[in-house]
């Protein structure tokens, strides 16, 4: 198992290079190997994984792997963390759909599923059907609302 400063030495690097980080999941397998994933902006993929590249001898990496064709689709509300079954609800739409679920992250108020981006589409319809939300209806002065 790695010790502390792992993150630190991956992800100062790339603070001091702008490259902002948005969602990160880390594992530790059975065999105290550690996998450590997160997404960064399309537009920066490229210099992150030269970056990890260079970062890789150093710290020890057994790969670093990149995947630029992935998507969020997320849940939020104020009361989710209180109250059980949106997490299950949600995965069950995407599994009913045959979408595979890459990463997740959850917050107080949100539940992100990282998946592959050509099944984005589907995501977003099976999670409106599942939570009974409709398409934005228009209203007389112009504006759009939500109904669900």
């Amino acid at each position: 198992m790695p010790g502390p400063g792992i993150a630190r030495a991956i992800f100062e690097p790339m603070a001091d290079q702008g490259l902002n980080v948005d969602m990160i999941v880390q594992n530790i397998g059975h065999d105290g190997s550690t996998d450590m994933s997160f997404t960064v902006e399309r537009s920066n993929l490229a210099r992150t994984a030269r970056l990890l590249e260079l970062l890789a001898g150093e710290l020890g990496f057994e790969a670093v792997q990149t995947d630029d064709a992935v998507a969020k689709v997320s849940i939020v509300g104020e009361g989710i963390h209180n109250h059980p079954g949106f997490a299950a609800q949600m995965f069950g739409a995407l599994a009913d759909e045959g979408i595979n679920i890459s990463m997740i992250s959850t917050s107080e108020i949100r539940i992100t599923c990282i998946i592959a981006e050509e099944r984005v589409d589907a995501a977003a319809k099976a999670i409106h059907r599942t939570f009974r939300l409709q398409e934005p209806e228009a209203v007389s002065d112009g504006q759009e609302v939500g109904a669900g």
